[in-house]
């Protein structure tokens, strides 16, 4: 009993808590560092890649023909599937700027996911729809029962309204990817606004290489704050709300650093489920999305490189930088830890599903480089970046590392980080020039530098739960999420409704 108590004493407790410190100061001390110092460096190099690819492709704008590609007959048909689960206050608005779109071949085909609300008879009454004896071929599976499908009467608005049961998002998807007509798949959200030239932009690499571009993806951008009118966006401005500006930073790193630079490796691994395009042929091959996967876009994207990969078919998946899906992000951290905890689940469930890819020549750049760099730097960056915060303090605390040795550190690290968010803002506003006002540049570099201080320690805290999670087996819940009517507010800007949260557009914090 003495020998507890002794034990239990508080300068032996001190002393080993201590000696516990010392050993992970020296043992992770170095490897944090470096690692910190390596993801930076990774970041760097990519975005120096997507500035030379965008660079190219802005080159190349005076000729990609896309006046032409509008009135052409022999442009490539594309069916636009949109999955709706009570979508009330904005499907219509966006099903009608859906319609809208340049592009001289397309159809719109939603698919209401047994939504409770009135978003079918809303649709009803807007486009005069009637029901028609029509039966999906069955070519995707689909979980949740079809129960009817509908046209607009008389048939002059290329618009299908596929009724069927609730499955989740993916479900959906696969709905109405059985349900599209047209050889080419774009596959967005209801609460998503697409740019008018989106389809002929993103469509383009398909024409210019038929036989080898299997998907494409666009750029998908917060449109949080700005302005609406029609279903377009007519005011590109920064959010009020702190948690969303950070996000529209990160939704530029991601972009920038995540799709162009890969895409210029020829190792894009992630088509966003907000806004990606595909070969209806490909995607009947797969079976579509997989409805048990939460990063269902990751697994797709990753599942369609192992087919064609194993198949023995070249192919390319493409990334296109200037059409925009603009799509709104949580307000709140509430909201915005549950995103984050599923978007690091899904993560790691696509890359266990296909761990027999990683580090295998079988598959290319794709198993050599772009997977080892996801396991290294997306599925493990968040425990290595909390393991460096605690860390820190604790050396400095117990006077294994003088104070101003870890402020220099810090600054090392996290001024790194901003200067890699601030380089991808700079080749993004030297590219597009989205930003029409001076003070929202300089929110977006503010920005840019204050996520660091709080924002990124919590991301990853969640990413981090995200992944702890899965490993304790707990089934993944969905949470509400406050969504921007497309419709409402004063002067064009949308209004507050309650929504359930979907599935994940993207997959990864950094993605």
């Amino acid at each position: 009993m003495s020998g507890l108590l002794d034990a239990l004493h508080p300068e032996v407790l001190l002393g080993t808590t201590r000696g516990t410190v010392v050993v992970l100061v020296q043992v992770l001390a170095l490897p944090v560092l470096l690692y910190v110092l390596a993801i930076n460096t990774s970041y760097l190099a990519l975005i120096g890649l997507a500035g030379a690819d965008m660079g190219r492709y802005l080159r190349r704008q005076g000729f990609r023909g896309v006046e032409d590609a509008s009135a052409s007959p022999m442009a490539q048909s594309v069916s636009v599937v949109v999955p709706a689960f009570d979508e009330e206050a904005s499907v219509v608005v966006s099903v009608s700027a859906m319609l809208a779109l340049r592009h001289p071949r397309h159809e719109v085909v939603v698919v209401d996911d047994g939504s409770t609300d009135a978003t079918f008879a809303l649709l009803r009454e807007e486009f005069d729809l009637v029901e028609v004896p029509r039966r999906l071929p069955g070519e995707v599976p689909v979980r949740g029962a079809v129960r009817s499908v509908h046209v607009p009467r008389g048939g002059r608005t290329p618009l299908v309204v596929v009724r069927k049961d609730n499955g989740g998002r993916a479900d959906a998807v696969n709905a109405g990817i059985d349900a599209a007509r047209h050889e080419l798949v774009c596959i967005t959200d209801a609460d998503s606004v697409l740019d008018p030239d989106a389809l002929l932009t993103v469509s383009r690499p398909f024409a210019d290489d038929p036989e080898r571009v299997v998907a494409t993806g666009g750029a998908v951008r917060a449109v949080n704050g700005s302005t609406l009118v029609g279903g377009r966006v007519a005011d590109v401005r920064m959010p009020r709300g702190w948690t969303a500006r950070f996000q529209v930073v990160e939704y530029l790193r991601a972009f920038c650093v995540g799709r162009a630079g890969w895409s210029r490796l020829a190792s894009l691994i992630l088509v966003s489920g907000a806004f990606g395009m595909y070969r209806r042929d490909v995607l009947v091959e797969l079976g579509g999305l997989d409805p048990t996967c939460i990063g269902e876009d990751l697994e797709l994207t990753l599942r369609l490189h192992r087919h064609m990969r194993e198949a023995g078919r070249e192919h390319r998946v493409v990334f296109v930088p200037e059409p925009a899906s603009w799509t709104e992000v949580p307000a709140t951290r509430a909201v915005l830890a549950r995103q984050r905890r599923r978007w690091q689940r899904g993560l790691a469930e696509s890359l266990w599903r296909h761990r027999a890819m990683v580090g295998n020549p079988r598959y290319g750049r794709i198993g050599l480089l772009a997977l080892p760099y996801y396991v290294l730097f997306e599925l493990v960056a968040p425990v290595i970046e909390l393991v460096g915060v605690v860390l820190t303090p604790l050396a400095v605390a117990f006077g294994l590392l003088p104070w101003k040795a870890a402020l220099l550190l810090m600054v090392l690290c996290y001024g790194y980080a901003v200067m890699v968010t601030v380089a991808a803002l700079l080749v993004e506003e030297l590219s597009f020039h989205r930003s029409q006002r001076w003070r929202d540049l300089a929110r977006g570099l503010a920005a840019a530098v204050l996520e660091n201080v709080g924002h990124r320690q919590l991301t990853a805290l969640w990413r981090v739960q995200g992944l702890w999670s899965l490993l304790r087996g707990h089934q993944q819940v969905w949470g509400a999420m406050d969504r921007q009517g497309l419709a409402g507010g004063e002067g064009g800007r949308p209004g507050v409704l309650q929504l359930p949260e979907t599935a994940p557009a993207l997959a990864g914090a950094q993605r």
